[in-house]
Order: structure tokens, then sequence, then C-alpha cells
């Protein structure tokens, strides 16, 4: 069993940044692959980063490849998202989930999720 707690979400102006943070309880964090997902109301959720467990190989949405990073601190049992150059369309409730996959890019492979956090890009 694993639970995840965002923080670091909030409102920022376009061409800002903010990082994530996801905060993971259970002793096998360092074996979940981890990954980030956004929401928008009426739409489903959207794949944004992945990151194996070992934390060697990243995987990104073409829609976000080059202004975000994500990466995972296993001593911390962590998984961060670094967010650069924002676009309005950023805007959305941001989750991170933890799958048993080596790597995964679908939501469907993610076992446990967390409770979300919103971030806001004004124009």
């Amino acid at each position: 069993q694993v639970q995840l707690v965002e923080s670091g979400g909030g409102l920022v102006q376009a061409g800002g940044s903010l990082r994530l943070s996801c905060a993971a309880s259970g002793r096998t964090f360092s074996s979940y692959a981890l990954g980030w997902f956004r929401q928008t109301p009426g739409k489903e959720r959207e794949f944004v980063a992945a990151i194996r467990w070992s934390g060697d190989s990243t995987y990104y949405a073409d829609s976000v490849k080059g202004r975000f990073t994500i990466s995972r601190d296993n001593a911390k049992n962590t998984v961060y998202l670094q967010m650069n150059s924002l676009k309005p369309e950023d805007t959305a409730v941001y989750y991170c989930a933890a799958s048993r996959a080596t790597m995964a890019a679908e939501a469907g492979e993610y076992d446990f999720w967390g409770q979300g956090t919103q971030v806001t890009v004004s124009s």
C-alpha cells in the first residue's frame, strides 16, 4: 500500500515556474514507477510525465517535453515535477500516482493516486 500527498500547486503567471512535490508513505516506495497526470473539468485525466523506479528513465507527454522535469528522491520518498515556462493551458489539477509496472503512461496502469493539487496559470 502506498499513500501519496501532493503539494506545491498555486497560481502563477504565464512564463513562470512551479515545483510540485508528492510525498509517499510505504516501505516499497522505491520499487514503484511514479507518474504525474493532470485533469481539467469535463476532460479525462491526461498523462504528463513518468519516472522509473530507479530514476534512470523518464518519459514525457509531448505537450510538456522540454518544459517539465520529473525527478525522485527515494531516500525522501518523494517525487517532484518541476514546471517551467508555464502556459495557461497547463492549468489543471495535478495528480501523482504510483505503478507496480516498470514504466507506465496510462492511467489504468497506476495503482495508487494522490488527492491532487490545483495549478492555475494566468495569461
